[in-house]
């Protein structure tokens, strides 16, 4: 259980937090190729994985779109996102978090920062906090987390953060199935509104290259499988991903929809006078879970 800290203090594990939902659940290897998997007798659908590559492209050529998603990560939390990402060239967007259950979601409500702002720029990510968060950390309304600096965060979680605040486009989870040893064509199916093809797939951590931090990350949480569920359009686009997992404290799971691709996306940076940096909360309250 996350306990609030003195006045002027913030547990690190809410701190860390605060940038570890900007993934908004978009777990994935972000360099893939299908039709390697490591070892093992299955294999995946040609014309699936040729689907999900023109998916993949499509995706990646809009630049931007809108989102909708819910995410649980077992006992810890479960949050409600929707905003605006553009992924043409450095990421951007503008998020709104609402954190509905879990340990950080009492946490946040005593803070009174949810909802919670987000702001993804191509330096840094930021996060909006409530009034009694900002009394805590001299008075700031925005937490500043640069990149880089995110590696600091425990487990590889920070690092693996940083390559998907910079990959924010829904192509993660496409990605993700083109490593599955097991994709298939589910079958024709609607959503909301939209007629889509489903396609599914299993994803097992030990296919993940060595390198990839999302692997380590994981593992370190005692995930050993991932089910990915995509639902495309006839435009080869996104409209919904699922994907479920067990950590070793719960279930995780993530469903998103996409819609108005091609939005406009603008962020903009937050009054400087109005804004603490991630480092230099950590050194200077030496804040501790």
């Amino acid at each position: 259980m996350y306990r609030l800290a003195g006045r002027g203090m913030v547990p690190t594990a809410v701190l860390a937090a605060l940038a570890t939902v900007a993934a908004c659940g978009f777990w994935a290897d972000s360099d893939s190729r299908a039709g390697e998997p490591a070892g093992g007798s299955r294999h995946p659908d040609a014309r699936s994985v040729a689907a999900l590559r023109a998916a993949e492209k499509a995706t990646g050529r809009a630049g931007s779109a809108r989102i909708t998603s819910t995410s649980v990560m077992g006992d810890l939390l479960a949050m409600k996102t929707d905003g605006a990402l553009g992924w043409a060239g450095a990421a951007t967007g503008r998020l709104r978090l609402t954190y509905t259950g879990g340990q950080l979601a009492e946490t946040m409500r005593k803070l009174n920062s949810s909802p919670m702002e987000a702001r993804l720029l191509p330096d840094a990510y930021y996060a909006k906090v409530g009034d009694e968060f900002a009394a805590r950390i001299h008075g700031k309304h925005w937490i500043r987390y640069d990149y880089d600096d995110l590696a600091s965060l425990p487990g590889g979680s920070g690092t693996y953060l940083k390559e998907q605040l910079a990959n924010t486009a829904p192509i993660p989870p496409v990605k993700l199935l083109l490593v599955s040893r097991d994709v298939h064509r589910v079958g024709e199916e609607e959503v909301r509104g939209e007629r889509t093809t489903r396609y599914s797939g299993t994803v097992d951590v030990a296919d993940l290259k060595d390198t990839d931090a999302l692997k380590a990350q994981l593992e370190q949480a005692g995930v050993t499988t991932e089910t990915v569920d995509v639902w495309v359009n006839g435009d080869d686009l996104l409209v919904k991903k699922v994907e479920k997992g067990e950590l070793a404290t719960g279930s995780m799971s993530s469903t998103a929809y996409y819609s108005d691709y091609g939005v406009r996306v603008s962020a903009q940076e937050p009054p400087a006078g109005d804004t603490a940096d991630f480092q230099e909360l950590m050194k200077s309250q030496g804040a501790t879970s």
